[in-house]
C-alpha cells in the first residue's frame, strides 16, 4: 500500500518530475487583479476562481483577504502570484 500523500498547502505540486503545470503568470495576474478589484459578489463566479478552487484552493482565501484589504495595485497581485507559483525568495541585502 502506498504511503498517503502529504497535504501541501492546497497547491498541486507533483512529487515526481513527470508532470509540469504551465501557468501564464501575466494572464493569471490580470485575471486575479480583476477578481480583487471587483466589488460585486459575482466575482466568485469567474472561471479563474473556479479553476483555483480545483487546482490551488489555498490561494482563494488569500485573494478574498485582498478584496477585504482593498488591494487595487497590479504589483501587489503580481507579487502574490509570483510567490504562489515559485515560492518566496529571501531579500538580497544591499552593501
Amino acid at each position: 500500500m502506498a504511503p498517503p500523500r502529504r497535504q501541501r498547502e492546497g497547491v498541486i505540486k507533483p512529487s515526481t518530475p513527470f508532470f509540469r503545470l504551465l501557468v501564464d503568470e501575466d494572464g493569471l495576474t490580470d485575471a486575479l487583479l480583476a477578481f480583487v478589484s471587483d466589488p460585486r459578489a459575482t466575482r466568485n463566479d469567474l472561471p479563474v476562481i473556479q479553476d483555483l478552487h480545483d487546482l490551488a484552493p489555498g490561494m482563494v482565501p488569500v485573494l478574498e483577504a485582498m478584496v477585504l484589504d482593498g488591494v487595487e495595485e497590479r504589483g501587489d497581485v503580481a507579487d502574490y502570484v509570483h510567490a504562489a507559483l515559485f515560492g518566496v525568495t529571501p531579500a538580497v541585502e544591499e552593501s
